[in-house]
Parts: C-alpha cells; structure tokens; sequence
C-alpha cells in the first residue's frame, strides 16, 4: 500500500510532502508469458479505467527498466490494483505508482536493496524527492538530495487533524504546471518561503494548527499557478476561518488541500468550500494524515 501525497506543501516547493490516508494497493504474481503479453491487470477503484492500462504502465514500465539495468530476468507480472489516488490531481500518483515499481523491481529481481536505495531510484525518475519521501516515509516529511542520496525526516504522526481535498474536474499536467514558473526570484520572495517553512515544521512537530494560517502561505509556485488552478484563489482566503488552518495548493495543483480542526464539522466546512468556490457539486474528499509505504512479504 502506498500512500497518497501533498507535496509542495504551503511554502515547502520540492521539500515538504504530507502522506495521506489515501492508497494505491498493489498485488503482484508472477505470470506465464502468453503471446508475448507480459504484464496483465486487474484493476478496481478510482480511475480504474486507466489503471488497467497495460500500455505505457509506470508501475510495470519502472520495474523493467530497473531489471533491464541490472541484467536481470524480467519475469512477467500480474497486478491487482485498487486505486483510491486522483489521478492528474496533485496527489503524488506518479510517486507512488514509481516506488511501487522500484519495489517490485527489488522484490522478484532479488536486487536486495534496501528502502533508502529505493528511495533514492524513484526520487531520481521523479526528478524531486518530495511526493516520493513523503510517499515511503509517510505524514509530514521533509526532504532535500545531498550527494546524490535522499536525506529525510519526518514529524507529525498522531496527529488528528482532518485533511479535506477539492477536485476540480479538470486535471492539470505537472510539466505544464512547472512551466509557468519564473527561473529568477527576488530576494524577499525566497525569504519569506524560508521564514514560513521553518514555522510550517514546527506547526506539525508541536501540533500546532494555530500556526498553520500563516505558515502554510506561499511565494514561489503559488501566486503563479492561479489562472491554471481556479479553486486555488477562491479557496485560499479560507485559511483562518473557524475550524480551517491553512489552505494551499495540493502538489503543482490543481487540486487543493485544506486542514481542518478535527473537532469542526467536516459538512459544515464543505459546504464553505463549494460556497467560496461557487459550485455546488465540487467533489470534496476527507481524509487524514497517514504513515508512508507497507510492504507486505510474499
């Protein structure tokens, strides 16, 4: 089981991830090879449509890859995939369907690494450590590359805070996402970032909601991607309302992620954000903050 994620979190831009109670479960046998077919799938859940595909697979395009690499046999593989990520959405799928790769790599090519070094392999085909340490690690996870090696640390398990998400019904590319940043930032721009950050840590590592408001403010990527996130400056002046921490853009959107107090009404909270953002059937998940990766032996 492999955990949804918020990367980019508030001010975090590719150095804090949040896990997520929210999974792509993954069960996978060898498989005889038939007519050249080597990869099979059943698929339930969300997008299940587009998990089956077999076809440009992430999960199964990753774990040959790393076998071809090693000079190992790429056995063929059945998958059972239950989906409950968004897809498109800012939520790490990409992440996890990469890690998921790497670890059925590792497993049925007996490469025998271990999670750092998987770690290491899906952050580098993800190009930023973030959704994948978060992904692996789990809850709030802070993570930056120093000599080509990931370097994490987590905090906030047990917290109870209520995680509400707002899908769109359009999904946004992450390449197109990124494209529509600046290569230069001002000073007073990337200090602010480093000033909320450091704040957005200690929120998560006291338990402190109150902190949030402020900490989860951003300058680097936000302010950027709101003609191509519309919820994103409809949702934001939430921040602070009763029984609402802090608001901010879910990954490179466009999606968004909202925390609340887990003793506010999750109802009464929703129908503020199908309210601010002007449409009454926006779907709304709730969920919570969760632990990184499972693996299960077999």
């Amino acid at each position: 089981m492999l955990p949804a994620t918020s990367a980019n979190l508030g001010p975090g831009f590719d150095a804090v991830g949040l896990a997520m109670a929210l999974h792509l479960t993954v069960d996978a046998e060898a498989a005889p090879e038939s007519g050249g077919q080597m990869l099979t799938i059943e698929a339930t859940g969300r997008n299940a449509d587009r998990c089956a595909r077999t076809t440009n697979n992430m999960i199964f395009e990753t774990y040959r890859d790393l076998l071809l690499r090693a000079g190992r046999t790429v056995t063929p593989l059945h998958l059972r995939i239950h989906n409950e990520i968004p897809l498109g959405m800012g939520f790490g799928s990409s992440a996890a369907a990469l890690l998921a790769g790497v670890y059925l790599a590792n497993h049925f090519g007996q490469l025998d690494w271990d999670r750092q070094r998987c770690i290491d392999e899906a952050s580098r085909r993800e190009g930023h450590p973030d959704n994948v340490a978060a992904c692996a690690l789990g809850y709030l996870t802070v993570s930056t590359v120093w000599e080509g090696s990931v370097t994490a640390a987590t905090c906030g398990q047990g917290l109870p805070w209520r995680l509400l998400l707002a899908l769109p019904t359009v999904s946004l590319a992450t390449e197109k996402a990124r494209a529509l940043l600046p290569d230069q930032y001002a000073r007073a721009e990337v200090v602010a970032n480093l000033q909320r950050t450091a704040l957005l840590v200690a929120a998560f590592a006291l338990g402190r909601g109150d902190l949030l408001r402020v900490a989860m403010q951003d300058r680097l990527h936000q302010p950027y991607r709101m003609e191509a996130c519309p919820l994103l400056p409809r949702l934001l002046p939430l921040a602070g309302d009763p029984g609402i921490f802090g608001v901010a853009l879910s990954g490179a959107g466009p999606a968004m992620l909202l925390i609340a107090n887990p003793d506010a009404d999750p109802a009464a909270i929703s129908a503020r954000i199908r309210l601010a953002a002007e449409d009454s059937a926006l779907e709304i998940i709730e969920t919570a903050i969760g632990p990184g990766a499972s693996l299960r032996p077999g």
